[in-house]
């Protein structure tokens, strides 16, 4: 049997740290073949789930991980980064250079999952999905597949779903910009956002950062 995790996190950076300190404990270590970084290293979960109360946060710099200065460990994702990064989630436009954007398959559906969800909420039909079957002919094909949705005791609970997901930079960045998301979906619907839980079998470290990952939790490394 292959090992699960769970993990359940008051927030965004309270579930980074978890997450980063728990693959140092149950991680498996192999060479990337194909993918990002062919012939570095991951340590990487085998599944992972993760349970966060409370995603969302303002300002948004609240829902990223701030590193204490005694680490000597810099921040995963730079102060303002969110701003930045939220016109590739919440709008259809596709950066040059780019095959494709997260907001270019997602957007365009969002306004008929907030009338669906508003007019008839138990149902299990919610579901905006990125992936596309022939993603298999591009170089890198989406890493987060699909984002499912449920309402329950009148809040909007989504279930984010990624095949390989960079823990370091990319788990805090993503989850704090699709809690945006989850929070405007849930106002348009007129209930309160709830819980993100969100799963991969592919969460992993890079060999670079390892290092500044146990100084983060205090497993030694190297200064």
């Amino acid at each position: 049997m292959l090992p699960i995790t769970f993990i359940e996190a008051r927030d965004i950076p309270d579930a980074w740290f978890q997450c980063v300190s728990k693959v140092q404990e149950v991680g498996f270590k192999y060479e990337i073949q194909q993918g990002s970084f062919v012939g570095q290293t991951r340590l990487e979960f085998d599944f992972v789930a993760v349970q966060i109360a409370h995603p969302y946060t303002e300002p948004y710099d609240a829902m990223l991980p701030d590193v204490p200065a005694q680490f000597g460990v810099p921040n995963p994702v730079a102060l303002g980064y969110i701003e930045q990064y939220l016109p590739y989630i919440m709008t259809s436009d596709i950066p040059s250079g780019e095959q494709y954007s997260y907001g270019s398959r997602l957007w365009p559906f969002v306004s008929h999952y907030i009338d669906l969800l508003r007019e008839t909420p138990n149902t299990n039909q919610a579901i905006l999905q990125v992936a596309r079957p022939g993603d298999y002919l591009l170089s890198d094909p989406p890493c987060l597949r699909h984002i499912d949705m449920r309402v329950k005791d009148n809040k909007l609970i989504f279930y984010p779903y990624f095949r390989s997901w960079d823990l370091w930079g990319g788990f805090p960045a993503n989850l704090a910009a699709i809690a945006v998301l989850q929070k405007h979906m849930a106002d348009e619907i007129g209930i309160e956002i709830g819980p993100m839980i969100a799963s991969s079998k592919g969460l992993h470290l890079y060999g670079y950062v390892e290092e500044l990952a146990k100084l983060r939790c205090g497993k030694g490394g190297k200064r």
